[in-house]
Order: C-alpha cells, then sequence, then structure tokens
C-alpha cells in the first residue's frame, strides 16, 4: 500500500533495527512504558456498554476478572439476542500503539449470530461510551477484528470493520464494511499477540508476528453498518484523529490477558523519532 505519511519506512520495513533499543543521529531511542490499560485485577477503568442495557450497566457479569484475566462470558444470558457488548477504557488516545494478548475459548452462546464465532474486536477511535444510544450495536469507531480459526480452513485475524467508518487506502475512500488482513490462520485456543499502530488520523497498521497484515489512513466517520445512532455523534467525513479504545463481546467467549499502550503523542512532531520508538516498542516483547 501506498502512504505518503511520515511513517512510509515504517511500512516497508519494520524491524531495521537491532535490540529494544533503535538508533536515532547519535542518540538512543527507549521505548517508552507501557500503560498497563488492564491491570489483572478488576475492570475498574473500564465501563461497558452492552446493547439494549444503559451505559455502565455490565449485564449479566458479561466482562469479568478471573485467575488475572479479563473475560468474556455468558454464562448469565438465556439468549444472546444481539446484546453485543463493548468495553470502554475510560481516557481517549490520539498517538499509541495497542498491544493485546487474546485467546478464544469454548462454546458460542445460544443465540450467537454464525458470523460471531470465534469472533471479537479492538475497536479504536471509538465515540465516548456516554454518547451511545441504549439500543445501539456499536460504537462508531474503526474495529481490529479478532476472529479464531476453526482447525481446518483459512480464517485471517487482525482484519478491518468499519461501523459508523470509512478508511482511505491507495488514496482511494474505502466504503465495504469489512476487508480481510494478510495474517495467518490462528486455529484453536492458542494466545496471540496483536499490536495496533494507531497515529491520529494519519496512519493505522494491524501488525502480528513483526509483519504488517494491514495498513490504511484518514479514518473519518462515514458510511452505515451501525444503529441506531445520535446523529449529532455521526457527522460524515469527520476525522478521527483520536477516540476510545474497547473490546468486544459478541457471542463467543474470549480471554485477554494483556491489554497495554503506549503512548506516543510526544514523538508527533518528530518523524524521525517517531519512527525509531515505534521499531523499539515493537521488537520488545
Amino acid at each position: 500500500m501506498k502512504f505518503r505519511s511520515l511513517t512510509l519506512g515504517l511500512v516497508l520495513g519494520l524491524f531495521c533495527a537491532c535490540g529494544t533499543q533503535a538508533q536515532v543521529g547519535k542518540n538512543q531511542v527507549k521505548a517508552p512504558k507501557a500503560i498497563q490499560l488492564f491491570n489483572g485485577k478488576d475492570i475498574k477503568n473500564w465501563t461497558p456498554k452492552i446493547r439494549l442495557h444503559e451505559v455502565g450497566d455490565n449485564y449479566a457479569n458479561t466482562f469479568r476478572v478471573e485467575e488475572g484475566l479479563l473475560k468474556v462470558r455468558y454464562d448469565g444470558y438465556s439468549d444472546f439476542n444481539q446484546q453485543y457488548g463493548h468495553l470502554a477504557y475510560n481516557k481517549p488516545f490520539s498517538y499509541y500503539i495497542l498491544r493485546v494478548e487474546y485467546r478464544f475459548v469454548g462454546e458460542q452462546t445460544k443465540g450467537g449470530e454464525g458470523w460471531a464465532w470465534r469472533n471479537s474486536g479492538a475497536m479504536l477511535h471509538g465515540q465516548a461510551p456516554s454518547s451511545m444510544l441504549k439500543d445501539q450495536d456499536f460504537p462508531i469507531s474503526i474495529e481490529g477484528q479478532l476472529l479464531g480459526g476453526d482447525g481446518k480452513n483459512a480464517r485471517t485475524t487482525s482484519n478491518l470493520c468499519t461501523p459508523g467508518t470509512n478508511v482511505v487506502i491507495d488514496n482511494k475512500l474505502f466504503t465495504p464494511h469489512c476487508l480481510s488482513s494478510t495474517s495467518k490462520t490462528y486455529h484453536g485456543d492458542q494466545w496471540v499477540t496483536a499490536d495496533f499502530v494507531v497515529l491520529g488520523d494519519s496512519l493505522i497498521q494491524h501488525i502480528l508476528d513483526g509483519q504488517v497484515v494491514l495498513a490504511y489512513n484518514k479514518p473519518q466517520i462515514g458510511g452505515a453498518n451501525v444503529g441506531p445512532v445520535d446523529p449529532k455523534q455521526k457527522v460524515d467525513g469527520t476525522l478521527l484523529k483520536e477516540g476510545y479504545i474497547y473490546l468486544q463481546s459478541e457471542s463467543h467467549p474470549i480471554d485477554f490477558r494483556k491489554v497495554e499502550l503506549y503512548d506516543l503523542s510526544k514523538y508527533q512532531g518528530d518523524a524521525a523519532k517517531l519512527d525509531q520508538v515505534i521499531k523499539a516498542v515493537l521488537q520488545a516483547k
């Protein structure tokens, strides 16, 4: 993909530097300290928004912390009934790297759609949970779609979906709802680490196993695939420069053992240093 942004070199060669530090002239650039969005103990810094329920109502204890894991479970549901859930971190971000470690487990709950089998996501640049309507299905956002394999067939992960949004790819507005990445398939209950490099409205990259599997820019409000919404929240054409991060519940159990963020905002005005810091973070596992 072609980008005129300051991070063209990053798209083409993610790991040209060695170790956890990268060289910029005579200066060593270290990876910034990770902000642990999930503290391993509770979700007090997060707000649930589940369709058909009020903001803040963690219906049926859908989102819970057990054994040091953030779990999404449905044992309190008699039927899923399109009660799509989203858990929002209580602070918006603009320039950052988000790292999540996840695994799909168990069986899909009763009433879940076929497409939602082993399906979840990390929502980026999302609207504030307080601005969502009670019966709204998804937040206006950019979704890093997480999918698990069935043990036989190819099924990419870290895909793109666009509830109430569009993006630009190869200098053209991309309006279909979803786009598959170039990732391999991750079968079974294995842990997967997914990184998302988010640079305001200039560039978003999905990264797995050190490879950019999807990239696009100019995320913006537009299109369909979300509803109902407050029209004040959906002004089509508005570029998304920042927003809230959400984790999804779409009817299949999933665990998260790490949800961490590297804040890159202080490097926004220094293109060379920004690239090197990104490389240092992605090399430091």
